[in-house]
């Protein structure tokens, strides 16, 4: 009896210890189990969606893991939506609905998204109706309007009574019925209704939509990436993504698409029937003047702000609501020299010289009759080049040992070769006459302002960048960290054009610009000295700096 006791006894012991380490297994099972669905999530992040999906199967079991098994039912759709393994995610999604947890209405929409990405195109627009809060209600709309834009408008008008409720569904259907070239009449009263309803053809959201359109190539070109590094439209590029990319890092719903106009006026009239081009909150470019006339007329059709980024000339555009030079136009331009002039003592005669360029051209001619107008004495008014240049000069008595004809000279040029010989002119002979030029002799590298004897450079503002600041000094930073190389001009210009269009963005019923910007009057820049757009299309705000200690400094 005693020897059946202790064996019982030794049985029991032996069933409590396998109990014991089976308890114990599955504790450290259960220990282990968050880490593993963290690396799951992990990787669902880091887009190993096969990796992520295989990661959440162990926590489907929902008796095993409660509501932990609804977040990995959720997470493995959005991985299998990914893979477009629609039906997976369909059968996933519809195991939770009817689930009261945080995310039911996720869940909703992750499901339409799976019935459209299955061509389910009804099921999923039934799930959007089941929407109710934002931001995932103008998130469904979106999606529709993604998903429906490539169907037939049979298909549209046939659900339009159950679906009209959707923007997404009814700026689908305005922009499929505007793409035909012949319309029945039915058709085209059903588009007539949705326009005057106030459904625009393309769905617009709260992301501020970017669209850059540049010649980056030609037709007979390859790539872009053939572009050398200092070309001027892919430093101006530059400079707009890397402003995009800091505006998104500090949280700003902003997005840029980049396009290749090919300096081709067909290919660029094809481009603009481009969906993402439609959706667009602001235009920026084309630079060419048959490009950017083309863009301007589809801007003002669209009612989408269209900003050339380097112009001054800005006739063309004058009376559009939505066309804008983001440099000072001609006018401005020569209305802050005479301002500036007007404000010195320097005397009434003044001479000018401008170069072959259209813009300086018209320039110097505008500024002869508005200086004649404000009681100003023109001396001389001719076109100079990099070989007339110092002899114009000369000619006025600008040489050394003698009194100049005039109390001011204007050069009208961005031409480093012609800003040389006049600048070792200068060098070579003393001479208090002001010598008033574009703001791009700044940049050029064989000046050195600081060696002259007298300070008589004035320099006439072009959206000049403002060198002296710590904004500046850390978008070099950024800059020469993506680059290793410091910004250009064309650089600085890019990121402050994104500066200028973020800082007036408005989202009332639509996006403007023009709002903010009568609103604001003047506006100081970030990298450059500052505008004002008010009641105008381009930047009035064109000084003229003198030079002091290294430092611009404006006349008035």
């Amino acid at each position: 009896m005693e020897s059946s006791a202790n064996s019982q006894t030794a049985l029991m012991r032996k069933v409590l210890l396998v109990l014991s380490f089976i308890f114990c297994a599955a504790f450290a099972v259960a220990q282990q189990s968050p880490a593993a669905y963290l690396k799951a999530k992990s990787d669902l992040d880091a887009k190993q969606y096969a990796l992520a999906k295989d990661g959440f199967a162990p926590f489907l079991d929902e008796a095993s893991y409660g509501v932990l098994s609804y977040y990995a039912a959720f997470c493995s759709a959005e991985a299998a939506l990914q893979l477009e393994q629609a039906p997976q995610a369909i059968e996933l999604l519809m195991a939770l609905k009817g689930k009261a947890w945080s995310k039911s209405e996720e869940v909703t929409y992750l499901l339409a998204l799976a019935y459209f990405q299955n061509n389910q195109l009804v099921a999923g627009l039934q799930a959007i109706k089941e929407l109710t809060r934002e931001p995932l209600l103008s998130k469904g709309y979106r999606a529709s309007f993604e998903y429906l834009q490539t169907t037939s408008p049979d298909f549209l008008i046939t659900h339009l009574s159950e679906f009209k409720e959707n923007q997404g569904f009814t700026a689908a259907l305005a922009y499929v019925l505007q793409q035909k070239s012949i319309m029945s009449a039915s058709e085209r009263g059903i588009l007539n209704q949705l326009i005057q309803s106030g459904t625009q053809p393309a769905l617009k959201d709260k992301v501020l939509d970017v669209a850059v359109i540049l010649p980056f190539t030609s037709s007979s070109e390859q790539s872009i990436s053939a572009l050398e590094a200092n070309n001027f439209l892919l430093e101006l590029y530059q400079g707009i993504a890397l402003e995009v990319a800091s505006l998104r890092s500090k949280g700003v719903a902003i997005q840029l698409h980049t396009f290749d106009s090919k300096r081709d006026l067909n290919y660029l009239n094809a481009l603009v029937k481009d969906p993402t081009v439609l959706a667009a909150d602001v235009i920026v470019g084309p630079i060419y003047p048959e490009e950017s006339e083309l863009i301007s007329a589809f801007a003002e059709a669209q009612k989408i702000p269209f900003v050339h980024p380097l112009s001054n000339l800005g006739d063309r555009f004058e009376g559009n609501q939505f066309s804008y030079l983001f440099r000072p136009s001609l006018n401005s331009l020569a209305a802050g020299v005479v301002e500036s002039l007007k404000s010195q003592a320097w005397g009434k005669t003044v001479a000018i010289g401008y170069s072959g360029s259209s813009r300086d051209e018209q320039l110097g001619l505008l500024l002869k009759s508005q200086l004649e107008r404000e009681g100003f004495s023109l001396a001389k008014v001719q076109k100079v080049d990099s070989k007339s240049a110092t002899t114009f000069l000369q000619g006025l008595g600008v040489r050394r040992g003698n009194r100049p004809a005039v109390d001011q000279v204007i050069l009208l040029s961005d031409d480093p070769a012609l800003a040389q010989p006049v600048f070792s002119l200068m060098e070579s002979i003393s001479t208090k006459v002001p010598l008033l030029v574009m703001d791009s002799w700044l940049g050029f590298n064989f000046s050195n302002y600081e060696m002259l004897e007298y300070a008589n450079f004035y320099f006439i503002s072009n959206n000049t960048p403002k060198y002296q600041s710590e904004e500046m000094d850390t978008f070099r930073d950024l800059f020469y960290e993506k680059h290793l190389q410091f910004p250009s001009t064309n650089a600085l210009l890019g990121a402050e054009l994104v500066h200028w269009i973020h800082s007036n963005a408005e989202f009332a019923n639509d996006f403007d610009l023009r709002p903010s910007l009568d609103r604001n009057g003047y506006q100081s820049g970030r990298l450059s000295w500052g505008f004002n757009f008010q009641k105008v299309n381009n930047n009035s705000y064109s000084p003229v700096f003198k030079l002091e200690s290294g430092e611009l400094i404006p006349l008035n």
